[in-house]
Order: C-alpha cells, then structure tokens, then sequence
C-alpha cells in the first residue's frame, strides 16, 4: 500500500494578527513545517499553531531560514557556515521548548526559503545545517530535495535524510526548483497540482518547465500554506491521491 506525507509551511503568522489559515490547512496535512521567528512569525502565534497542531495529531517539524522578517526568508545572505549552524541551532531550539509548551515535539527539520535554496546547492551551508540538527537532536530527520547537498549532508553528519517534492513548484531539468523571479515558478491550479502530486507518487516523475520527466521518490509533498490558494490546492491532492489509494501519513512519527 502506497503512503506519502503531505506538509505545509506554517505559523508564519503574529500573535492577533493572523495573516495566515493554519486553523484550515491542519486538518489536511500530516505534518507541519513550522516557522522558528526568524523569516517569520512570533512566539504567541507559533504557539497558537502548535497547539493546533497537537490537536489534530499533526507531526511538527521545525522550519528555520535567514534572519529576514522584511525579505519573508526568500533573499540570500552572504553567512558563514559558522553562523549558519547557530541559527539554525538557535531557532530549533527555541521552536522545541514553543512545542513542549504546546503538548508535542519536533521530529524533524525542514531549512526555510533562501537558506532551502543555499542548502540544496552547496555543501558548506548543506553541512552546517546538518551539524546543527544533530547537535539539537540526532534523532530529528532533515527534509530536503532529492539528490540535493543537504540530504548528502545529512549522510555525512549521521542524521536520517528524508525527500521532498513541490506539487505547486515547476521544476528544472536538473531537479532543482524554478527559482521564484520567474513568473512560471508557481503552480496555482489545485486541479494542475492534484495531477503533478499523483505523477509524484504513483509514477515517481514530475515534468520539468522545459518538458523533461525528473525521477523523484518523495518521502513527502509540500504545499506553500502562505498562498491563497493553499486550502484548494491542498484538498484537491488530497482527494486525488486518497481516491488512488494512497495513505496520508506522516513520513516520521
């Protein structure tokens, strides 16, 4: 019987100013990559989505990036690996003390945006991002892109790697994601993104932008849950694998 996570970027959210739907996309996700306040979020609203988190028995996942609240983690910074590994320490930490407060644990470790990015390409940021998970936790699973630096990383410093897919990502050739500048790089039709996630899973391929077919085995798929169209996009795979026979469950316990 075939089964697939499915995350979403969550607690990107203030306090009482909830510019997020986390309350929506909970229930239809199996785990939840949550911010660490460092591209986004507060303590107060961090909490508030890790309780509901616990609540549906969600699996949480901590989800660090840059230190840009302005940029939302999405522009790179130039940052030795020194200073990678201690933000990302740093928010880990923090995000499991917010979790033990809210009745759950992190089980794993997804980097945000640019730091995402950076980690995917090269070894230096993919190895200090490693060397933080394992000093926080060495149980904690580090998520990234198949064939990627930071699953290679996550070899070398001892720490279980896990992969991921991007049904609402166009994809280039090589495996890597369409970088966002591009106008295409977003898929945004829940019905498109219900097809790609099925492909994913059942076929182990996703079409890249200029038609190539890249071979992924996903451990997990993300949806972005800051875009408007996240709850559709989310209930449409959901409803296309589940009607294919696949179980949603979360790829760590």
């Amino acid at each position: 019987m075939r089964r697939i996570d499915l995350n979403a970027d969550l607690g990107e959210s203030y306090g009482r100013w909830r510019l997020g739907h986390d309350s929506d996309l909970l229930p239809l996700v199996s785990s939840a990559n949550v911010a660490c306040g460092f591209h986004a979020g507060d303590p107060l609203g961090i909490r508030e989505t890790l309780a509901l988190a616990t609540r549906h028995g969600v699996t949480v996942g901590a989800h660090p990036g840059y230190p840009d609240l302005l940029g939302f983690g999405r522009r790179d910074i130039e940052a030795t690996p020194a200073e990678i590994e201690n933000w990302v320490l740093y928010q880990v930490g923090a995000l499991a003390a917010l979790a033990r407060a809210a009745g759950t644990t992190v089980k794993y470790v997804k980097p945000h945006g640019a730091l995402y990015n950076r980690a995917a390409r090269h070894a230096l940021a993919a190895d200090a991002i490693a060397r933080a998970v394992r000093s926080a936790d060495a149980g904690l699973v580090l998520l990234g892109l198949p064939g990627s630096e930071i699953l290679a990383a996550a070899g070398r410093a001892g720490v279980r790697g896990a992969r991921e897919a991007f049904p609402d990502r166009r994809y280039e050739a090589d495996g890597t994601l369409t970088p966002r500048s591009r106008p295409d790089a977003l898929v945004s039709d829940p019905a498109a993104c219900a097809d790609r996630a099925a492909r994913m899973v059942l076929d182990g391929v996703v079409e890249s932008r200029d038609g190539t077919m890249v071979e992924i085995e996903p451990d997990s798929l993300c949806v972005h849950g800051d875009g408007p169209e996240a709850v559709a996009v989310l209930r449409a795979i959901r409803a296309r694998l589940e009607r294919s026979g696949v179980t949603i469950a979360p790829f760590v316990s």
